[in-house]
């Protein structure tokens, strides 16, 4: 079996990984930090990855992209937290651009593809309600029937990027199930409150009051929005997980390259047991992030659910990224902690990455609820472990 990149990828991840090393820094993160008028997010490093043809990465060359695979996109990804990019990718690309391309109309897709690709619009969704962190089938957003289309009414919390986007993408259910809906941020009766977040990301309570939503708008209509969800959770929850190996393996790089040069009694720190051992177990949940994460983008792109492969690898992205965001903050000491020094943005970023889409216990809860689901069906045993 050949487990290597294909050229396409390997491209990829060269690519990405030259424009973002040259285009991010620390003092560039705290720089965007600051800009409270700006739109949360690198601009130029936005248009530089649309430039490359990175953007549209995974959508079809029909539709402008580049075609490239799943795996391609976790790459690019894997490099976006390695360098703790501020762009608005996984928002734009995989929760809204990737299912408007799978379910969308041919005008929708005409209407709004090319401009994200190109970097000239920013998708965003809003699918999270207060204490349910999933993708939830019954959200309390409501939507009924209007003589023009549909009207939205309810709170939707963790909004990235809401003040920026051309269209937020809104679950909402009715009598008739779930739908989703596209919403301009400026639209009459959407409000936006600003967020307090843990890793510095521009999020927004968004607010919703008869909010007029045209035919033209709306990517699934009530009843419709489950199937949706049911295909985008395993792509979102790999993305993730593609993003925490980037930022795992760079926070643990940094502490290697620190422990190498701090000094103690004489010798480096890292030349001591306790810390050669932290450094090991990290490394080895690293590696567990990784492997699990390249499995279930492996699935998706031979046309498998990977249902069970994103849930393993978004279980390893919480459990693994914990204790390798604890072990380099440990191991660099008090500064570990100084939340102005670089190491305490990794610590940050892992926390978000876990909290988003349900955390470790969640993922197990998911994962054990399916295995058992199949094994009453009468699903054979090897099925249930692949």
């Amino acid at each position: 079996m050949n487990f290597n990149f294909s050229e396409e990828e390997e491209a990829v991840k060269g690519l990405a990984e030259q424009i973002l090393d040259e285009s991010t820094s620390f003092d560039r993160l705290r720089e965007i930090d600051k800009d409270a008028a700006g739109p949360g997010f690198d601009q130029n490093l936005w248009s530089a990855l649309a430039e490359a043809n990175l953007i549209g990465l995974p959508l079809s060359e029909d539709n402008g992209g580049q075609g490239f695979s799943y795996m391609a996109l976790c790459l690019l990804l894997e490099q976006a937290g390695r360098n703790l990019a501020p762009i608005p990718l996984i928002e734009s690309v995989v929760y809204t651009a990737l299912p408007i391309e799978k379910f969308g109309r041919d005008s929708l897709k005409k209407d709004l593809l090319s401009k994200v690709i190109s970097g000239e619009a920013i998708l965003t969704p809003a699918f999270f309600e207060v204490g349910d962190p999933a993708l939830s089938r019954k959200a309390r957003t409501r939507v009924k029937v209007d003589n023009e289309g549909f009207k939205i009414s309810g709170q939707k919390v963790c909004v990235p990027y809401a003040s920026a986007a051309t269209k937020i993408l809104v679950s909402a259910s009715s009598d008739a199930g779930l739908g989703l809906f596209l919403v301009d941020p400026n639209a009459s009766g959407v409000t936006l409150e600003q967020q307090e977040t843990t890793a510095h990301e521009r999020q927004f309570v968004m607010t919703l009051d008869d909010v007029s939503v045209s035919a033209d708008d709306v990517l699934a209509a009530p009843g419709r929005g489950e199937e949706i969800f049911d295909w985008l959770e395993p792509r979102v929850a790999t993305a993730l997980a593609a993003m925490a190996v980037g930022v795992a393996g760079e926070g643990l790089r940094q502490t290697a390259e620190y422990t190498s040069e701090r000094k103690q009694f004489g010798r480096a720190i890292g030349s001591f047991q306790g810390v050669s051992l932290r450094s090991a177990d990290a490394y080895i949940d690293v590696e567990a992030m990784r492997s699990t994460m390249w499995q279930a983008a492996w699935r998706l792109d031979n046309g498998d659910s990977a249902v069970k492969q994103a849930a393993i690898a978004k279980y390893w992205a919480c459990m693994g990224g914990h204790r390798v965001s604890h072990t380099c903050q440990h191991l660099h000491g008090g500064i570990g902690a100084d939340i102005d020094y670089p190491i305490h943005r990794h610590f940050l970023r892992l926390k978000h990455i876990a909290m988003t889409l349900g955390g470790a216990n969640e993922q197990l809860a998911a994962l054990g609820a399916r295995i058992a689901s199949e094994a009453r069906s009468g699903m054979a045993p090897g099925a249930i472990i692949g």
